[in-house]
C-alpha cells in the first residue's frame, strides 16, 4: 500500500500536467489572437483619422476636392470599362455579350470624357445632383402630405430640405459646381472616418475589458483539474 501511494501521486501529477498543457496553449493562442485583433482595430482607427484629416482638408479646399473627386470618378469609370470589356471578351458565347460590350464602351467613353474635361463633367454632375435633390424632395413632400403616417414630420422636413438644397444649387449653377461635389465628397470622408475611429476605439476597449476579466476566469480551470485529480486519487 505504501508503494502504491507514490505511484498514484505520480500518475495524478502526470494527468494534471497533461490537462494543463492544452489549457496553457489555448491561453497563448487567445492572447495572440487578441493582439492581432487589437492591432487590426488600431490600424482601422488610424485609417479613420486619415479619412477625417482628408475630409477636413477637402472642406477647406473645396475646389481641389472637386477636381480630385472627378479624376477619381473618371479613373474608376475607365478601369471598370476596361475590366468589363475583358470579361465580355472572355465570355463571347454568352447571350449578353453585346450588351456587356456596349456597357463597357460607355464606361470607357465616360471615363475618358471626365478625365479630359473634369470641370465640364463637374458641372454636369452638379446639375444631375441638384435635379436629384429637387425631385426627391418633391416626392417626399407629396408622399408626406398624401400618406400622413407616423413619420409625417420627418418626411416633411426631409422633403423641404431636399427641395431647398436643389434650388440653392441650381440658383448658383454653374458656379456651384466648383464646390458642391468636393463638399459632398469631403463630408463623406469625414463621417466615414469618424465611424471608423469609433469602431476601432470601441473594439479595442472591448478587447481590453475581456483581457482584464481573463485572470478571474482563468483560475477556475486549474482548481477544477486539481479537484478532479484529488477525487480520482481518493477513489483509487
Amino acid at each position: 500500500m505504501g508503494a502504491d501511494r507514490p505511484e498514484a501521486q505520480n500518475q495524478d501529477k502526470q494527468r494534471l500536467q497533461d490537462r494543463q498543457k492544452p489549457e496553457s496553449q489555448k491561453r497563448d493562442q487567445q492572447k495572440q489572437e487578441q493582439r492581432k485583433l487589437n492591432r487590426s482595430f488600431g490600424l482601422l482607427a488610424v485609417l479613420g483619422v486619415i479619412l477625417v484629416l482628408a475630409g477636413l482638408v477637402g472642406l477647406v479646399y473645396t475646389g481641389v476636392a472637386t477636381l480630385t473627386t472627378m479624376f477619381l470618378f473618371g479613373w474608376l469609370l475607365l478601369i471598370g470599362g476596361v475590366v468589363g470589356l475583358l470579361q465580355a471578351v472572355q465570355s463571347r458565347g454568352n447571350n449578353s455579350f453585346w450588351l456587356a460590350v456596349i456597357v463597357a464602351a460607355i464606361n470607357i467613353a465616360a471615363g475618358c470624357v471626365v478625365l479630359l474635361r473634369p470641370e465640364a463633367s463637374a458641372e454636369a454632375l452638379t446639375m444631375f445632383a441638384a435635379l436629384l435633390f429637387l425631385t426627391g424632395g418633391v416626392f417626399r413632400l407629396v408622399g408626406a402630405l398624401v400618406v400622413r403616417g407616423t413619420t409625417f414630420g420627418l418626411m416633411l422636413v426631409q422633403g423641404a430640405f431636399g427641395v431647398l438644397l436643389g434650388v440653392l444649387i441650381l440658383a448658383e449653377w454653374p458656379g456651384s459646381s466648383r464646390y458642391v461635389i468636393g463638399t459632398f465628397f469631403s463630408l463623406a470622408l469625414l463621417f466615414d472616418g469618424l465611424s471608423l475611429i469609433a469602431l476601432g476605439m470601441g473594439a479595442r476597449r472591448i478587447l481590453g475589458l475581456v483581457r482584464e476579466d481573463e485572470p478571474a476566469g482563468g483560475s477556475a480551470p486549474g482548481a477544477d483539474v486539481t479537484g478532479t485529480a484529488g477525487q480520482e486519487r481518493s477513489n483509487n
